[in-house]
């Protein structure tokens, strides 16, 4: 048996694995922060057609008049995620519309599901009102923005 010596192998710097790793890490982040496709309702069991809608300010959705849904489909106590408008419709009481943004103050997530009186952010946990879009759990420290809808017969228009 012959023992050939081998060239030592160097190991990589400190500069060189902190690089590495605040790369991995912004990696992660980034992809955390993302926005979701995701599009879901649930709420309250029962659903009931609004003669009055009431909404909060301006704010950043895509609107323009454009009916969005009909009463029938926002559930009472829940809402309903428009994800192509950026914004999700709430009935917090029984003939009551609310709208807001989907994207969240903390990060800017599309928020991605309704459960149980809240709107709900994948990335962080973040949960907010169904009632007026303010927040419910961290990390997000502002509410959701306020879209303003119409009710008219039976049709929920984002305005």
């Amino acid at each position: 048996m012959t023992s050939e010596s081998t060239p030592p192998v160097e190991a990589p710097g400190r500069r060189t694995v902190v690089a590495a790793v605040g790369a991995a890490g912004l990696a992660v982040a980034l992809t955390a922060c993302g926005s979701s496709d995701d599009t879901s309702s649930s709420g309250g069991s029962g659903t009931q057609a609004g003669a009055n809608a009431s909404g909060g300010g301006s704010g950043s959705g895509s609107g323009g008049g454009t009916a969005l849904a009909k009463t029938s489909d926002i559930p009472e106590g829940g809402g309903k995620i428009f994800k192509d408008r950026n914004v999700v419709v709430t009935q917090p009481a029984a003939g009551t519309f609310k709208a807001f943004s989907t994207r969240c103050p903390h990060m800017g997530c599309a928020v991605s599901s309704i459960a149980k009186g809240v709107i709900v952010c994948p990335c962080h946990g973040s949960q907010f009102s169904v009632e007026d879009g303010s927040v419910k759990k961290g990390p997000a420290t502002s509410g959701l923005t306020a879209e303003k809808v119409t009710v008219s017969g039976d049709s929920i228009t984002l305005a």
